[in-house]
């Protein structure tokens, strides 16, 4: 009778769980897990991996997990936590520390421990930079698939389109040398 109990709990929680949160969310965790799946071998091996999956459950825990936790988190804080990453890079002027939050990122050097803040935002579809007093200066901005306005030197926008010779025209106004394109 007690485990019965203990069972019938764990399913209203499981179900007020997702009532209370009104969010679908992201599911990234099965996201992930289906993606990494897409890119094993060919197409046969690719559908026995999906099909064992589903026999060990690990599309049905993750689905869980994502249910019951990170979607939960995500529509609570707006961060989803599966979204958050660090990455080190190493430049021939140090190395950098790049967190990602899923909003934005956080560039820090390893050597002074300087910040620099890095958001989007969805909205206006602009990609800004925060100054210590967390005043947002943006210096691009979508405008449609194929076309960014930048902030140029002397602090106007112009419009260049996402290409090689947009990546040129961009560089050549702001008196960058061209770098070989990769």
């Amino acid at each position: 009778m007690k485990k019965y109990k203990i069972a019938v709990a764990a399913i209203l929680v499981a179900g007020l769980s997702l009532t209370f949160t009104s969010c679908i969310g992201s599911f990234t965790l099965t996201k992930r897990v289906l993606a990494w799946n897409k890119q094993v071998s060919n197409k046969f091996v690719n559908e026995l991996v999906f099909f064992a999956f589903w026999v060990l459950p690990v599309y049905e825990v993750t689905a869980l997990a994502d249910v019951l936790v990170l979607n939960s988190i995500e529509f609570w804080s707006g961060n989803n936590p599966m979204e958050a990453s660090v990455k080190a890079i190493d430049t021939d002027h140090g190395r950098y520390l790049v967190k990602c939050d899923g909003k934005g990122y956080d560039v820090i050097c390893e050597t002074t421990g300087e910040t620099t803040r890095l958001d989007f935002n969805f909205e206006t579809q602009t990609w800004s930079v925060l100054t210590s007093e967390n005043e947002a200066i943006p210096f691009m901005t979508f405008i449609d698939a194929n076309h960014v306005k930048m902030v140029t030197p002397d602090g106007d926008f112009h419009t260049y389109e996402l290409s090689a010779d947009g990546v040129l025209a961009y560089q050549s106004e702001c008196g960058m040398p061209a770098m070989a394109a990769k």
